[in-house]
């Protein structure tokens, strides 16, 4: 699927040993300006609220706010899924993997 992209569990903070937030400022500001224009492109972010997961959801609403700004819709250019009790594991992916696919190829 070119023009698409899924991201399942984001790991936003890149380092388990580093917590400096300046990690997903850079992060943010390394998406203001690689992300393609909206409309042509899919991105679809999810993560769940237990172990590694847990960590993601400030980072996650950052990039989206970067999303929202460049202009993708929610829904259409781009979506993002919180799955409450889901950890970062492969049972957790492959218990969603189906959304993330619906939504790409759609």
């Amino acid at each position: 699927v070119f023009g698409g992209a899924a991201c399942l569990s984001t790991h936003w903070p890149v380092s388990l040993a580093v917590t400096d937030p300046r990690i997903g400022q850079a992060m943010c500001r390394y998406l203001e300006t690689a992300l393609p224009a909206p409309g042509k492109h899919k991105i679809y972010f999810d993560y769940g609220t237990e172990t590694l997961d847990a960590r993601y959801e400030p980072f996650q609403q950052q990039v989206d706010a970067v999303l929202r700004r460049r202009g993708y819709t929610p829904g259409s250019d781009w979506l993002t899924r919180r799955f409450e009790g889901a950890a970062h594991n492969e049972k957790a992916w492959r218990e969603r993997a189906d959304i993330p696919l619906t939504f790409l190829l759609k």
